[in-house]
Formats: C-alpha cells, structure tokens, sequence
C-alpha cells in the first residue's frame, strides 16, 4: 500500500489539495464521484489520480494510534505500529479533568500525523445504559454532560495536530449483543437528553471532521441509512460540516445510505457498492447531486488532512514525537484516573519503607486496555510490581494468587497467605479478565472471578490490613468486598504507564483526584436497563427513560456501592460562601473551596440543578457543571462554574424544541451525587412556550391560554349559564374537568358554546398567538 499522505505532493496533487472541493468536485466523471465515497480497502479511501487526489488513512483509536503494518492482515486486526496506550476512555472520564484530556487528545494527533494517518477513529462517547455492556472501557460515562465536556476536549486536541476526530457511536449504541441488527427504541426525549446530548455538545462546540455512525437501529432504522438522524438532526439542527463515515461494515443499503447522509462508507467494497450508486443515478432512483454532495464532503476531508501534515512539517520529512514524553504523560493521567473508593483508618498513602506484600497475578502481569479494535501496541509496558518496587527501595515480596487464566491452587493460595502474614500490610491486586470484556460481546454479570473471591477470603484472614487494588473496564460489584477490606483503589484500565500511576498513588506520591464517572450498584438487579438488557428478536426498549445511571438511583433512593462523582484523596475538602448568578447566557455558581489536609491536592466541584415542581418529569438532580480545582495543604480558593442555559433545557415534545422552564431552581455543589455540601436557590426566566389549541386540547390547557380564556370567561358571562358558572369557579369540579378535550365538552348539553363555536375560538386563540 502506497503512503499516500505526504508532505511532498506533485503538481497536480498540490492543485487537487488547495482547489475549492466543488471545483475539484466538477471536474469528476460520475463514476469517479461515486467510488470517493467508499474505501479502498479496510483502512484508506480512493485516490483520484486523474486530478491529482491522493488517499488518506483513517485508523482505529480512541486511545491510542493503531495503525496496522503493511503485511497486516487483511481484516485489519493484526499486528499494529508501536504507539503509545494511553488510558482507555473508562479511565480518562474518572479524571474529570477537560484539560488534561486536551493534552492527551494533542499527543494522540502528534502520533496519528506521524504515521500519516489522516482521521483517528474517536472518541467513543456513548453512555454506559447498562454496566454489563462489553465496550464501556471505550465510553467516558453514564452522564451526558461529563461525555460532551470531556469528548469535546478529546476532539479539540487531536484536531490542533491537523488530524481529524471521528466522535463515535452515532447514535445509541449501548450494547453489543447483537448490535449488528437490533433497534433500539427510545422515546424521543430520553434520546434527546440523555442520548444524544453529548454528541450535540461535541460537534456543535468543535466541529469534528467526521461523525461515525453506528451498528445498531433506532426506533426500527438503521442509523446508515436514517435522515432524520444524519441529516435533520445531525447537519440542519447541529450545524455539522463535516463527513459521515460508517463504523466498518455497518452499511445495509448503501443507495439509501447515501441519501440519507452517510458520505463514506468503510471499507471498501471492491467497487461493488459504488456500481450500485451509479446504476441508481441513471436510472433517476438517486440524484446525482447527493453524489456530488457526498463526494465534496470526501474531498474537503483529503485536503483538511493532507494540508494538517503539509502544515505540521514544512518539508519532506517524516513528522516525529517524543515517546518518552508521551509515556510520561500517559502515567500522569492514568494517576490522575485513578479512583480511592475507600481508606478507614488511613491506610493509604503506604510509607516508602512499610512492611508490604503483592499478591495478585494483575500485578506482575498488567490489564491496561479492552479487546477488540481498540487494542494498541504499546511503545513499553510497566507494571505495578516493578513501580512498587521502585519506590519502596527494597525486594517486595510477590505472589501470583492465581494464574494467567484466573484459575488458582492450594499452592499458589497457601503462598499467598504465608506472604500475608508476614507483611504488615498486603496489596492485593484483583480484576476482570480480558476474555470477559471486550468489543463484540457483553458481560454475563458484575463479578470477580470466582478463583480472586476465594483468594480475597485467604488473604483478609490472614491480613486484615489487605488493600484491593482493581484492574476492571467496568464496574464490577464490591457489596461484600467493601465490608471486609479497609482500603479499596478502583484502577479500571490505565494503558501503558497504570503500573508506574498505581504504585505513585498507593505510596502517595501522587494524591488520588479520580471522581467515579459511573455508579457502582450493590448489585445487577438494582441497574437501571436490568429488565430491558440486551433485549429480544433484534429490539431492545429502554424502558427507564430518562431514569439512566445516578439519576435512576437517586429517583429510587436505592442504596448504592459508591455515588455517581464519588472519589476520596489523602486531604479533605470544605466548601463555603456559595452562591448563584443567573443571566441570559445561563448560571455562574461560586464556591470557595477550602484543602483541610495536611497535603496538597485536587478536588473536583459538582453542580448539580433540579427544578422541584417542575411541570415535566425530571430526575432529583443533574450534573450540569464541574470544575477541577488544585490546592495546596491549608489553602482556599474562589472556584467558578458557568452552567449554560443550554443545558438548563428539556426537549419539549409538544413544540419539538429545547425549553428552558422557568420558576424556582435548586443549585446543589458536592463531592459526588450523594455528598452534597451547599444547597442555593435561584430563579431562571423561561422560554415562552405557545402550544396551538386543537379541538382536543383540554380545558385546563384552553384556560391557560391568555386569547382562549379571555373568550370563553366573555361567553360564560354573558349565557347566564349558572350551573356552568358554579362549575368554572368551584376548583375542585374546575379540576375534575379540566382534563376533558374542549371539543368534546362543546357537545355536552346545556354548555353555553357549541362545536362551531369551539372551533371559531381556537382559530381566534391560534391567531392571537
């Protein structure tokens, strides 16, 4: 295969990159339109060589640059060019940190421009529904809000390299029992808010160069081929400039596809596909102008991506990254990930020269990143046990507990608790195997092995001073665990530097600052999509609504493992003198924040909002905002949050528009979703709401109505009607026929208006506005 993307390109390359795509566009035969809107092969789109324009190569990330050798083999899951495996996406959204992810996303387009890769296949962003689905290691959380911040900052970053973002899964895919076929049904705003909100945020705030759409459904269409998805939501509502590339081998209709808005199709079909486009032009099936659409839009993304390396190096030569560098940065944000879920009687931080035994084959022999095309070749591995050793300054005892395959002896457990014994305190490493996460299938249940439960009994007879440490990417059950261990690290999957990142945070060299970006249920029947996962006969109704992650528990006030936003450090945190300013851009919320402690760290501020006696249904609070603040022992801080009165709104289905609600609104600052510290009120204008009358609006609604109820109070008036009169002014007989449709009530007898009558006052109503 031919590196197509080079800085150095002959004349007529140069002429195709800088020329206006539509020009370059016109100057293309039908059937070279059509074939710029399918892959060559599994990794890189059609050159046209005719004009001059070169190919480009899109890979898989999200977390890392995976990009298959020239002899890989041809599914493209082989073996991949060194890069380096930052923390996977369940990580990173424990991090809370926008910042932090813009750096990684930077480095992450540093090594795609290096390896001339055009589009870097993420972030993936689709909410955790159900904590059993197979790829959550790729998604940041089960919250909307946290998966558009810290997927825009991903975005922002990889694209200042000159390298496209691809935001994925577009749209609900949630699971991956059979997610090459089901539907996912979901009424429209459970899909608006919860959804799709993220990826909203994402492409309206930094345009990505391309949006992949999904395997799955939804609401009976494939997302391939739905208009209302790619091109009424996606482009007219959004603004999305960019292209729409299919997840690999997702197309079902390609024609229909095409009309739709899907603009490239991966991979490539050898040209049978782009037959089909052809033949359906002329035969007057499809416009030739969706071609010429699609085609621009291909076009426009070879230049944006050829002209990022042409800018980037200034010359021929090849673009380079300090892999030392990145390394170090992966460590620094796979310590800043990390969760301390629990420390009684400060057994954490561990003193350099502590009484220490590991015992747990994860910490010799690392899990740091999902199966499936997400799998990165790392540029080096650590492991915990080298880290620990490093910093203890001294041989830590290890025992393996279990082997590579999960399964132990009496042996290996006998081992275990003899090293136990002897140490003073015990690092006890604990996790989910590779063989049960990973794309393409899902988790049975929320367990640890069997064998690690059984080793765990052993090991806290032997030492009640035992430290889990946890390798998992995603959530496992802990209710039984939490009770018996005094301290318990949730490490998810930290890529390629999580050893040297574990054993800084179990020896305090760094501070724990991870906050949990998903809950931790007490158990799997307590999860929100419980009855509704993965579904039957390729559909899956997401019964819970609105009701998904912490907004299901807290609705519920079920007993949770750890809170949504929970996360302990070595210092404490006290929270002042807060509050709330609203304006017409949104909520500015003040709180001073205040390290306690004796050590420096970071704590991550929560805002929360709720409406009480909201006219729609609403969860008991919503993140709407967040702020990671670092303080030094003993210092204080003013810490600001802007809330957008964007994301103040609900998704009215009756006017198919974004409201805010107007009328008293509760502002929650806290540590997590059950730790609230201060509570401010404030008062937010609302957006006017007019709703046509019909002759099937209720009578309530009619009288609500400003126009409508001047009339109908004048026809009461003046029709002496008593018996009506009483019953307009009794409340309680007011209430009781309120609900009734004013076009039937018309019809009751000795009603002072009839239908005609209705019907002339609704068009008055209507008219007034």
């Amino acid at each position: 295969m031919t590196d197509t993307l080079d800085a150095t390109t002959d004349a007529a390359a140069a002429s195709a990159i800088d020329r206006p795509a539509a020009d370059v566009v016109a100057a293309l035969t039908l059937e070279e339109k059509a074939s710029l809107t399918s892959g060559a092969d599994f990794w890189t789109t059609k050159p046209v060589a005719r004009v001059g324009l070169p190919a480009i190569m899109l890979t898989d990330g999200p977390h890392g640059v995976r990009k298959q050798r020239e002899d890989a083999d041809h599914l493209g899951i082989g073996d991949s060019v060194p890069a380096t495996c930052f923390p996977p996406a369940v990580a990173l959204g424990s991090s809370f940190d926008p910042e932090l992810l813009e750096r990684v996303g930077v480095a992450l387009g540093e090594e795609a421009r290096a390896e001339r890769v055009g589009v870097l296949l993420g972030p993936g962003i689709n909410i955790k529904r159900s904590p059993l689905c197979g790829r959550n290691f790729e998604y940041l959380s089960e919250d909307p809000f946290v998966s558009g911040v810290l997927g825009s900052a991903l975005v922002r970053g990889v694209q200042t390299q000159g390298v496209g973002a691809s935001l994925k899964h577009f749209a609900a895919n949630n699971q991956e029992a059979d997610r090459m076929r089901v539907s996912a049904d979901i009424d429209e705003r459970p899909l608006r808010e919860i959804y799709l909100r993220g990826f909203q945020r994402v492409v309206e705030d930094e345009q990505p160069r391309t949006v992949m759409c999904s395997y799955n459904r939804l609401n009976g269409v494939y997302t391939s081929e739905d208009p209302w998805l790619l091109t009424r939501v996606l482009r007219d509502e959004w603004g999305f400039e960019g292209l729409v590339v299919s997840d690999w081998g997702a197309v079902n209709d390609r024609v229909t596809g095409l009309a739709a808005g899907l603009d490239l199709e991966m991979p490539g079909s050898g040209g049978r596909t782009d037959a089909e486009l052809v033949a359906a032009v002329r035969s007057g099936v499809l416009d030739e102008r969706l071609i010429d659409i699609a085609a621009r839009r291909n076009v426009d993304l070879v230049q944006k991506a050829t002209r990022g390396v042409r800018q980037s190096t200034g010359s021929a030569s090849t673009p380079a990254y300090d892999a030392d560098a990145h390394h170090a940065l992966a460590r620094e944000a796979a310590g800043a990930s990390i969760v301390l879920l629990k420390n009684d009687d400060a057994v954490l931080p561990l003193a350099a020269g502590a009484s220490v035994a590991v015992v747990g084959e994860l910490a010799r022999t690392p899990r740091y990143q999902g199966a499936g095309s997400s799998l990165i070749n790392p540029t080096r591995l650590d492991s915990a046990l080298d880290e620990i050793r490093a910093i203890a300054g001294a041989e830590v005892p290890f025992v393996a507990g279990y082997a590579d395959d999960g399964t132990m002896s009496d042996e290996l457990t006998a081992e275990a608790v003899s090293a136990a014994s002897a140490a003073e305190n015990v690092l006890l490493f604990l996790g989910v195997p590779a063989a049960l996460e990973s794309e393409g299938f899902d988790r049975d249940d929320l367990e640890l092995p069997a064998a690690q439960l059984a080793l765990v009994d052993a090991v806290v007879a032997a030492n009640p001073r035992t430290v889990v440490v946890l390798s998992n990417g995603g959530v496992v059950r802990l209710s039984g665990l939490v009770e018996r261990v005094p301290a318990i690290v949730e490490g998810w999957l930290l890529g390629q530097a999580g050893g040297g990142a574990i054993a800084d945070v179990l020896y305090g060299v760094a501070n724990p600052s991870g906050r949990l970006a998903e809950t931790i249920p007490v158990r799997l029947a307590d999860s929100p999509a419980y009855l509704d996962f993965p579904g039957e006969h390729s559909h899956v109704r997401y019964g819970e609504g609105l009701f998904v992650g912490y907004r299901w528990y807290d609705a519920r006030e079920l007993e949770v493992s750890y809170p949504f936003g929970h996360g302990l450090s070595y210092t404490t945190f006290a929270y002042s003198s807060a509050s709330v300013e609203a304006d017409g851009a949104g909520l500015t919320v003040r709180v001073t924040v205040t390290n306690t402690g004796d050590r420096d760290g970071a704590e991550v501020v929560q805002v929360y909002t709720s409406v009480p006696g909201s006219a729609v249904v609403r969860a008991p609070r919503e993140l709407k905002g967040f702020a990671k603040v670092t303080l030094a022992a003993g210092q204080s801080r003013s810490v600001e949050v802007r809330v957008r009165r964007a994301d103040l709104a609900y998704w009215d289905t009756r006017v198919d528009a974004w409201i805010v609600e107007g009328g008293a609104y509760t502002v929650e600052v806290g540590a997590s979703s059950r730790d609230i510290r201060t509570t401010v009120p404030v008062e937010v204008e609302g957006d006017p709401v007019r709703i046509p009358l019909a002759p099937e609006s209720s009578m309530g609604e009619v009288m609500a109505h400003p126009a409508a109820s001047q009339v109908i109070q004048r026809a009461l008036a003046a029709s002496g009607d008593t018996t009506t009169n009483a019953l307009m002014a009794d409340p309680s007989l007011f209430n009781m026929m309120s609900s009734f449709p004013i076009g039937r009530l018309a019809s009751f007898p000795g009603m002072p208006f009839g239908r005609e009558q209705v019907d002339q006052l609704i068009a008055a109503a209507n008219a007034a506005g």
